[in-house]
C-alpha cells in the first residue's frame, strides 16, 4: 500500500513546501529516481529550472537511499539552496543510457511546470560519462552542463560544442585518469568548435574529491547563468572553481535545509560490494592488479600493506 500511495503521489504536482520525493516504478522499464521540488514552486508559471544528477559507480543499485551519500540531493540536507527542480535518477548497472535518462525528465515535464530552457546536467565519474552522454545526444535540450573526473562512451558526441560544458578533472586521477576527459576535448576540437568549452585540470588532485565541486554555491550560479534562449548560447567564464574553493564550500555548508521527504521503503543504504583475491602460488601485485583491472598502489592502500610485502599463500587480500 505504501509503494501504491508514494506513485500517487508522485502524480501530484501541488506542493505547499519543499520536497523531496522517492519516485519508484513511476516509468516502465525505466529508472527510478529522487525528485525535489523546490519551495514555492506553482504550477501555473514554469519559471522554476531542473537540475539533472547523474551519479558515479559507488552509487549504483536498486536501492535509491545510496544517493544520498553525496551530491546535489545531500548538498540539499546540508542546507544548499538549489531554487530548481533536481532530478537524481539511478542505474543499477555500470552505465548511462542517454534515452533512458530522457524519459525521467520527459515525466518530469509532463506533470510539473519547468522551465524547459533551463535543463542543467551534472555528474561525476560514471555520471561524468552520463553528463558527456546524454548532452551530446540532446544539445538542443541542455542549457549548460558540468562533467567531472568523466570521459564519453559514445562515437558521436559533436553536439557538445553547441552547448556551454565545463569539464574538470584532477591531474592524479587514478579511478578516471585525465586522459579520457583530454580525449572528450580533443574529439570537440576536431569537431572544430570549442569555443563554450571550459576545461579545468585540477593540479595534484585525486578522483574523490571532486565530489565537492556538488556543494559549492557557484556550481549552480554557474549553470543557471545560461539558458538556451541565450543568442549563440555563449559560456559564462567568470566563475573559479579550485580544490581549495570546493573543500572550503563543502566544510562551510552545516547548516540544514527543510523539506518533507517522501519515501515508501527503508533507507537503509546498500553494502559496499567489496572484491577480493585470494594469494595463489606464482602471484606479484602486478600480476594480480592486471587481472583484476586495478593498481598495486590501490591494492596496497586498501590493505594497508607495502609493495616488498611478501605475499603469503592463502591470505586473502581486497582488490576493489
Amino acid at each position: 500500500m505504501k509503494k501504491l500511495l508514494l506513485f500517487c503521489f508522485c502524480l501530484l504536482p501541488l506542493f505547499a513546501s519543499a520536497q523531496l520525493i522517492a519516485c519508484r516504478d513511476s516509468i516502465q522499464d525505466g529508472y527510478n529516481f529522487w525528485l525535489y521540488v523546490p519551495e514555492d514552486y506553482n504550477d501555473t508559471v514554469a519559471d522554476k529550472p531542473v537540475v539533472l544528477f547523474l551519479h558515479g559507480r559507488s552509487l549504483c543499485g536498486k536501492n535509491l537511499a545510496n544517493l544520498l551519500r553525496y551530491g546535489p540531493i545531500d548538498a540539499l540536507r546540508r542546507g544548499r539552496n538549489i531554487d530548481a527542480f533536481v532530478i537524481a535518477p539511478q542505474t543499477d548497472v555500470v552505465s548511462w543510457k542517454a534515452d533512458k535518462v530522457m524519459e525521467v525528465y520527459e515525466w518530469l515535464k509532463e506533470r510539473y511546470a519547468v522551465d524547459t530552457c533551463r535543463l542543467y546536467v551534472l555528474g561525476m565519474s560514471l555520471g561524468g560519462y552520463g553528463t558527456i552522454n546524454f548532452t551530446a545526444t540532446y544539445p538542443d535540450q541542455v542549457a549548460a552542463a558540468m562533467a567531472l573526473c568523466g570521459g564519453a562512451s559514445i562515437n558521436d558526441i559533436c553536439g557538445l560544442t553547441e552547448v556551454p560544458l565545463w569539464i574538470i578533472h584532477g591531474t592524479a586521477d587514478k579511478d578516471v585518469p585525465l586522459f579520457y576527459s583530454q580525449r572528450v576535448v580533443n574529439t570537440m576540437i576536431q569537431c572544430g568548435d570549442t569555443s563554450r568549452l571550459i576545461f579545468t585540470k585540477l593540479p595534484k588532485e585525486g578522483h574523490s574529491h571532486l565530489a565537492r565541486a556538488f556543494y559549492l554555491e557557484s556550481t549552480y550560479d554557474w549553470l543557471f547563468e545560461h539558458n538556451l534562449k541565450d543568442s549563440l548560447r555563449p559560456v559564462n567564464r567568470d566563475y573559479t572553481i579550485s580544490s581549495t574553493i570546493m573543500s572550503k564550500a563543502y566544510n562551510d555548508l552545516t547548516g540544514t535545509h527543510s523539506f518533507t521527504v517522501i519515501d515508501s521503503l527503508p533507507s537503509k543504504p546498500d553494502p559496499p560490494k567489496y572484491q577480493y583475491h585470494v594469494i595463489k602460488k606464482g602471484d606479484t601485485l602486478s600480476k594480480i592488479a592486471v587481472e583484476h583491472g586495478t593498481t598495486v598502489s590501490i591494492i596496497c592502500k586498501l590493505n594497508n600493506m607495502k609493495k616488498t610485502d611478501v605475499l603469503r599463500i592463502g591470505r586473502k587480500i581486497r582488490v576493489k
